[in-house]
């Protein structure tokens, strides 16, 4: 039996190694599940209401343990980890709110003496899981798919196992029935089989466009649903009458936080020209007085990467792109898996850190003269999850909006996921949505009801 070991990024000390569940007891695992489901699909809004509201008051009362947690395993500033933790609850006290009338039966005219709609559970979802927000990627799957009567499986990522197990303990404590929702202890090489069994019933993936489209054609070729949730190269649009001190804050916090670790955050600043000489030196000055450090330092903001190659992989990009002829403007060292807060200036659409996803607390810089370039350039990107606009002429903005191909347009805001919006993208950042009365009827089966005397 293989064993899964998880190391902290920031002192590379061992925290656990996990030995993988094998294939009898992952078959054993989904029989369970899907007996469960069985049962669980015939009980009541307000019984699972109940449990879900258990599940949000659990969260708040342990999560300086939980945060401590990821912390330890991919590095997060725990502060931020914290903040992920409530965020965690605030999707559980919504679906226990709102899921009974997402999934109202809708009743529709026809022909018909009656006719109408209902939102069904479908069974087993299993969801594929990434690292960098360890709880909130998984939540905002398994609140919508367990209020909706579906049941969870989860495969995180290798090196969050700890953060997997104290979610599944999330449930349980909650007093959500056993086998509600399970983490699988399985590596990438698991998957395949998983999706391919037949009790299986759709997949979601939150990760990178190769994971994808791996999971995505393993259920393609057995007709089962999926939703992903894949990378981003989002664009800060800066026009000239931005309210330049809220932006600049803004700009900031929607690149660097998480370590810069995010699909959503704002990778690619663009700025109109005119205000560029003014804007640049004060976005570098606020990111040189960045706090960085031990991440289980309440004032640290910019932790370390979760793995030493993803620093590597981020250097890389940087320095690439300043031997095309981009400018350091401040950072570009690297430390092991710590990489330094770093703006990069003079940015073309040739290089790796323009049309390249960098994952990482490393922010590139181009200007743009029009309104219309900047959208252009935003939209010189193969993935499409979000874009921010910052200025003070919102109705002018809100005729732009049409011109973006993007999942999300934001404006004098960063792009962030919400329970009360849907969440997704479009051209390779994905596909589906989560979230909002939209993720929840995702993994449902929309039943036609045609009734005639």
């Amino acid at each position: 039996m293989s064993e899964i070991r998880s190391i902290n990024p920031y002192n590379g000390e061992l925290i656990h190694s996990y030995k993988e569940h094998t294939s009898q007891e992952i078959e054993s695992i989904i029989k369970q599940a899907n007996d469960r489901f069985k049962q669980w699909r015939e009980t009541s809004f307000s019984h699972r209401a109940e449990c879900m509201m258990a599940a949000a008051a659990e969260l708040k009362a342990g999560k300086e343990g939980y945060a401590k947690t990821i912390s330890a395993e991919m590095g997060k500033p725990i502060s931020q980890g914290i903040a992920e933790i409530e965020k965690c609850a605030w999707v559980c006290e919504y679906y226990a709110s709102h899921a009974e009338e997402h999934l109202a039966e809708e009743t529709v005219s026809t022909d018909a003496h009656s006719s109408y709609v209902r939102y069904e559970p479908i069974g087993i979802v299993l969801a594929v899981m990434p690292w960098n927000y360890p709880f909130w990627q998984v939540f905002r799957f398994a609140a919508p798919a367990l209020m909706a009567g579906n049941i969870g499986l989860l495969k995180h990522a290798s090196n969050v196992f700890g953060s997997a197990l104290n979610i599944e303990k999330v449930f349980r404590k909650a007093g959500f029935p056993e086998h509600c929702f399970t983490t699988l202890k399985v590596s990438s090489d698991k998957v395949k089989a998983i999706i391919e069994n037949p009790r299986v019933r759709a997949v979601t993936l939150t990760g990178s466009g190769p994971a994808g489209a791996a999971v995505a054609e393993v259920a393609g070729a057995n007709i089962k649903k999926t939703v992903l949730e894949l990378g981003g190269n989002n664009a800060l649009i800066v026009m000239n009458d931005c309210e330049m001190e809220a932006t600049l804050d803004t700009c900031v916090n929607a690149r660097y936080q998480n370590t810069g670790q995010s699909c959503i955050a704002g990778k690619r600043l663009l700025v109109q020209e005119d205000i560029a000489g003014d804007f640049i030196p004060k976005l570098v000055e606020r990111v040189k007085n960045l706090k960085w450090g031990d991440p289980m330092d309440k004032d640290t903001y910019i932790g370390t990467l979760a793995r030493e190659d993803l620093a590597e992989e981020l250097e890389s990009q940087v320095q690439n792109s300043l031997a095309m002829g981009a400018k350091l403007e401040t950072g570009g060292k690297r430390d092991g898996a710590f990489y330094q807060p770093t703006v990069v200036s003079n940015v073309t659409p040739e290089m790796p850190m323009f049309k390249e996803e960098t994952f990482g607390p490393a922010l590139s810089v181009t200007t743009f003269k029009t309104a219309q370039e900047a959208i252009e350039l935003s939209n010189n990107s193969r993935y499409g999850l979000g874009v921010s606009v910052f200025s003070k002429n919102i109705e002018g903005l809100k005729k732009l909006i049409p011109q973006f191909d993007e999942g999300a347009v934001f404006i004098n805001e960063l792009v962030k996921s919400d329970p009360r919006l849907p969440f997704g993208g479009v051209k390779e950042s994905g596909y589906g949505r989560e979230l909002s009365k939209h993720g929840i009827r995702e993994f449902t089966n929309r039943k036609t009801v045609y009734i005639n005397k």
